[in-house]
């Protein structure tokens, strides 16, 4: 080989070399982006899930929300079991 074709050789693999390890150095910190993603999904749904029930406390306490649920409760799931209670005999 003359040295024309070294010097082309060096520079690929000198190259090459640099694209690897850009390469692993991204595929490490894409990893890392992955899971602090996971991180954040499973804060947010952990959020969304007291959001619900913060709604529904709220919705218990308001007046509208509180008369209705206590006259479901109270009046419309006894009947409702009891007519279900009816067409099993």
């Amino acid at each position: 080989m003359n040295v024309a074709e070294w010097i082309l050789v060096v520079i690929l693999s000198v190259t090459l070399f640099i694209f690897l390890v850009i390469g692993i150095i991204l595929m490490v910190k894409l990893l890392g982006i992955a899971d602090e993603a996971k991180r954040v999904v499973i804060k947010s749904q952990d959020i969304a899930e007291n959001a619900n029930g913060v709604v529904s406390n709220v919705r218990g306490m308001t007046s509208i929300g509180g008369v209705v649920q206590t006259f479901v409760d109270k009046y419309v799931e006894p009947k409702m079991k009891e007519k279900v209670k009816k067409e099993e005999k």
